[in-house]
């Protein structure tokens, strides 16, 4: 019997805003684990590594996915640490399964922004229950802090996912999906959701949930964030007009299918 506890406050808080911390969650040990992967991952990059910062810039922003079944570090966490049970909880599923780990980094002093998105859009997945954790390995201040805009994951409104790179949409046209609004220009208009983060805390939010992060100019300690996406009991494949990041060529399901793949191992189940 797990000794995880999660109350049904904080299921009705994720439930209702679409994001929210937890404090204490992962031991330091865990943390420890991740940073010692890491260095092993941004030593021999994988295919999907980009470094965002330009040449000469201060700082450094820099991500990699899709890399969990290389370093024992990421497995381990993936399947023995309170991740996927902690996700399923708060999705209020039976079963949590990985979709892919995604490492991103910002240096200090790195001056490039993440800008406001959503991911389900960039994911050949749909459903309800669906979450993110961002894990930080660093002490986190509010000002540096990922920002959420609460409630955004129940409009049932999708936006044309972003490039990182420089902010432009991945395509424009196609039915059903819109430009995200410009919130940086209408903070007030917002409930904006962020903290501060101690080592053991995380955020957990939903795939449909409006994010973005601020640069870390004045901050003297890295923020290295370790993003796991978690499928549901309701996840079920899905195309989209371009494609996803990440694509998952080996995938060869049926839009409507639900996510029963070895690419996305079933981790946590209730007993």
């Amino acid at each position: 019997m797990s000794d995880l506890s999660i109350s049904e406050s904080l299921i009705e808080e994720f439930a209702s805003n679409g994001a929210v911390c937890l404090r204490g969650v992962f031991k330091q040990s865990w943390l420890d684990t991740l940073s010692v992967g890491m260095e092993k991952n941004f030593a021999a990059p994988g295919p999907s590594h980009t470094y965002y910062t330009p040449d000469g810039e201060p700082g450094g922003f820099y991500d990699d996915y899709c890399n969990w079944s290389r370093f024992a570090e990421y497995r381990d966490f993936v399947m023995e640490s309170p991740a996927a049970e902690v996700a399923a909880r708060l999705m209020s599923s039976r079963s949590a399964r990985l979709y892919h780990e995604h490492v991103l980094v910002k240096e200090p002093g790195t001056r490039e922004v993440t800008p406001w998105h959503h991911d389900l859009p960039y994911y050949g997945v749909d459903g309800d229950q669906l979450c993110s954790i961002w894990l930080p390995l660093d002490a986190v201040p509010q000002k540096a802090c990922p920002e959420f805009i609460s409630g955004s994951h129940s409009t049932g409104v999708l936006y044309y996912p972003r490039l990182f790179v420089n902010h432009q949409n991945y395509a424009e046209g196609h039915a059903g999906f819109k430009n995200i609004p410009a919130i940086d220009e209408n903070r007030e208009q917002y409930d904006i959701l962020s903290w501060n983060l101690e080592p053991g805390d995380c955020i957990v939010f939903h795939m449909r949930t409006i994010h973005g992060a601020p640069a870390t100019v004045g901050l003297e300690s890295r923020r290295r964030g370790f993003s796991t996406r978690w499928l549901g009991d309701d996840a079920r494949f899905a195309k989209r007009p371009w494609k996803t990041s990440p694509p998952y060529p080996e995938v060869n399901l049926t839009p409507g299918d639900a996510m029963i793949h070895s690419s996305f191992p079933l981790v946590w189940q209730a007993s």
